[in-house]
Formats: C-alpha cells, structure tokens, sequence
C-alpha cells in the first residue's frame, strides 16, 4: 500500500468520515487531502473565483460560501509569513489548518541492478500468482523475459496480459481483469512504461471495488486498495510506477480520463536503467520531455511544497544535462542512470503537487487523436508556460538557474531564457514543431478546450483560463 507523509505545522485528520459510512454502498465518504484542504468539488468552484498577483499571493475575489472564504482567508495570511515568493520558502499559499500530503509507494528499488533487489522483496509479499501486465512489443523482443526470470527464481507462478497499448483503454483495462480473475492471479506486476503501469492500476482497483473503470475518474474515488502491485519501468518519463495518477482513454467520448487516488499508488516500485537501455530515440525523447513537463508543472502547481520543490527542480537540472546524450547515444549508461533518477524525482514532485493545463490538454489530443503523450507534452509546454508566466514571473527564475543559467532577479529574463531552453531542447531531441505536424485539425479545438475545462489536473494550474483562452493556446501551439 502506498505510504502518506503528512507535513506542516498544523497536519490534523488525513481522513474526515464517519464510522457509519466506511465500506458503506452508497459510494465514498468525503476525504480532506492536505496539499488541497478544500474538498474537491469546492477546489474547482474556488479555481474560478480567485486570482494570483505577480507575487504569487493569493487575492480572494467573490467566493461563495463562508467557509471556502475562511480557508481562502487563511492560505492568504499563512503565506504574508512566508516571504519572498521564489527560492528557499513557499511560493504558493500553505495549505491551512491541514498541512501538506506527501505520497509515495511503499518501497522503490532505484539504479543499476536494482531488478536483481526486486525478487526477494516480492518474496516477502507472500503472493502466489502474478498477472503480468505489459505490450506486444516488449513480449515480441524478449523483453517480458527479465520478469519471467525473476519470477520463475522464487516459484511464484505468471500469466501475461500483452494487450496494454499506447495510452491504454477502458476495453483493455477490461480485459486485463478477465484474465486475472481467469487465472486466479492474487497480485500484479506491471512491465514497460506508463501504459502498462497505468493499466495495471486500472485492473488493480477494478479487481478490489469492482464496478467499471469510468466510476473512478477524478480525485479518491475508491474506498478499497487495490490489488498490490509492482511496476518495473522502462522508460524515463511517465513515473507512472511510482505515481498515484492512472491515465485511461474513454473510448466511447474519445477522451482520457484522470483516475487520482492515493490507493493506486504502486506497492513497489523498481527503476533499473539497464532496462532503459534499448529505447529507440524517439521514445527517449518523448519521455525525456514527459519528465520535464511534470517538474515543471510541479514546480510552479499551486500546490507545492518545499518537498515537491527540491524534486522538481533537481530534476530539471538533471534533464537539462543527459537528456540530449541519452537521446543521441541510447547506451550512455550514465545519460541513462541520470534520466531515471531524474524523471523518478519529477514523478516525485507532481505526485503530490500535481500538474497544470499542459497536462489536461495533452490528454485530450491523446483522447481523440491516439497521439504520443510525451510529445504532446513537449508541443504544449512553452506555449502554456508563457501563459502561467504572465501570473508568476518570478518562479522562472528557480527554474532558470536549475536550467543553468544567472538571471539574478530579472523575471522577465527568466521567463525568456526558460521558453528558449524548453524549445531548443525539443529541437535537439527531434520533437516535431507545432500541433500543425501532429495533424490536429483547428475546427476540433473547441471540443478540445472544453474537455481540458474539465480535466483534474488543469484545476492546480497557476493561472485560471476561460475556455476562450484554452482555445487560443491549442492555436499558438499549432501556429508556433
């Protein structure tokens, strides 16, 4: 199961629920989640009513409801304490009477040889029977063998489920529960990049709270663990094996929908760079610049945290400095070694902090277009962050310097030192330019805008679009 750190000087309950409602049938009582104090539901309805100086203060506009002005009231007072709204302090108000929520799973297994850790420690789980969930491709190549290996090394019996695509759907999630049920499987082991682990989290909670994979969107749906799970990553980017966020595509509204539950967090995770050694370029590239939109989004979330702030911006300097050698030279086994540890720490930081709206409108374009998620990121990432800019200016100087460079205090400086790296990053690593060379068609931006509206993961974004604003971003993105 996975572990919670509560942090802060005033952390209280974790959970708000009566005795009467636990396990009750009428769905899950309400959560508190330090980090976001509110309850969901008035998370969204405050992300439209408030508004962020250039500072990064907190301004409280006409907030219905006297306690959302309560708690706005406080975030605001907490952080008039903090001080400076960049470096070594919060940047964004503290999260109230409740402090912060830090998640992680259980254990991580991290470097090289760290696959070699991992048999042992699933022996101590005491399970019997493991569904391998992983691709075609990976089985094809002999990839899937390293698992099988291990497993065969501790008389734990396997069956395997191949049919995880590139981001995986509600059918395949489906099907990956029949055979586990089939086969009698009491755990889970996930093999591949963030597909299969996402997967795997979707047929892990589906296997624990029965019902269909669609009532679980949003923010701790579940009200029962799932199925322990250990994912064994081969790329650097998703951090899906460590994360509590599973991606799933809705294939009936051609959307992808955000699962967020700290109770899909992975049991174990296991990151071995000797794995990672046989990706092509292309998915180096596009996981590379997957791990450096979740720090940067981390980084600038309004939920932040000290914690989340010192993974985000490590990771940034990291894939600063071996993405572009990990691309141009797959066995660098350095390049490689730095680009796991470093998209682990971004995983790290938007674990609990979050994302943005590069992230809820990269989904919609995977949703309808079946498009590269990592590509998608990279496309949108400085068109969003010019956005965000306008709000907190002073936050790309942090960035700025985890990137190399001294900008002192200039936020505008930062700013256009921080878009230029992201771009000529993206050129180096061969990202194509604009959402033109995706073949996204502009007469399809306003469905794509509205579903962003709706996406968990734009509702931490810095700065609050209208939808009008949405759109216009999908069109500087195809235009730039």
């Amino acid at each position: 199961m996975a572990t919670t750190t509560l942090i802060g000087s005033s952390v209280r309950a974790l959970f708000v629920r009566s005795s009467a409602k636990i396990g009750a049938s009428n769905g899950p009582s309400k959560v508190r989640i330090p980090g976001a104090a509110l309850e969901f539901s008035k998370l969204v309805e405050l992300s439209t009513t408030r508004g962020r100086k250039e500072d990064g203060r907190v301004r409280s506009r006409s907030v219905s409801g006297t306690q959302v002005k309560a708690q706005a009231h406080e975030h605001e007072e907490h952080f008039s304490l903090q001080g400076i709204s960049h470096g070594v302090n919060y940047h964004h108000p503290a999260a109230g009477e409740d402090g912060y929520a830090f998640f992680m799973p259980t254990m991580s297994l991290i470097g090289v040889g760290s696959l070699n850790a991992a048999g042992a420690q699933i022996a101590e789980l005491g399970f019997t029977k493991a569904l391998i969930v992983t691709d075609k491709v990976l089985l094809k190549v002999g990839a899937v063998n390293a698992v099988t290996k291990l497993l065969d090394s501790i008389n734990v019996k396997y069956a395997i489920y191949d049919g995880t695509e590139p981001n995986p759907t509600d059918n395949q999630v489906d099907q990956g529960l029949a055979l586990l049920k089939k086969e009698k499987c009491d755990f889970i082991v996930s093999f591949g990049g963030g597909s299969p682990h996402d997967c795997a989290k979707a047929i892990g909670v589906l296997a624990t709270n029965g019902g269909k994979i669609h009532a679980y969107e949003g923010i701790n749906k579940s009200t029962k663990p799932m199925l322990p799970l250990v994912s064994i990553n081969t790329t650097a980017g998703t951090a899906a094996e460590l994360t509590r966020f599973s991606i799933i595509t809705d294939t009936s509204r051609h959307v992808k929908m955000a699962i967020i539950d700290w109770k899909v967090t992975p049991t174990i995770a296991v990151d071995d760079p000797t794995l990672m050694v046989g990706m092509p370029k292309s998915l180096t590239a596009a996981t590379g610049m997957d791990a450096l939109t979740h720090a940067i989004e981390a980084f600038v979330s309004t939920i932040s945290n000290p914690v989340t702030d010192a993974s985000a911006l490590h990771a940034m300097k990291l894939i600063k400095t071996y993405l572009r050698d990990a691309v141009n030279d797959g066995t660098n086994l350095k390049a490689r070694d730095m680009m796991a540890y470093a998209q682990f720490l971004a995983g790290m930081a938007f674990n609990s902090a979050s994302l943005g709206y590069v992230h809820a409108m990269a989904h919609q374009l995977g949703g309808m277009y079946n498009l590269p998620h990592g590509v998608c990121n990279a496309v949108l990432l400085p068109v969003v962050q010019e956005f965000n800019a306008k709000q907190v200016p002073k936050l790309f100087i942090d960035i700025a310097e985890a990137f190399g460079y001294n900008v002192g205090e200039d936020g505008d400086l930062a700013v256009k030192v921080v878009l230029d790296e992201i771009r000529s990053m993206s050129k180096d690593v061969g990202i194509p330019k604009n959402l033109n060379e995706l073949g996204v068609k502009p007469k399809d931006f306003e469905e794509l805008a509205a579903n962003a509206m709706k996406d968990a993961c734009g509702f931490t974004n810095p700065r609050v679009p209208t939808k009008e604003e949405v759109v216009q971003l999908f069109r500087n993105a195809y235009e730039q």
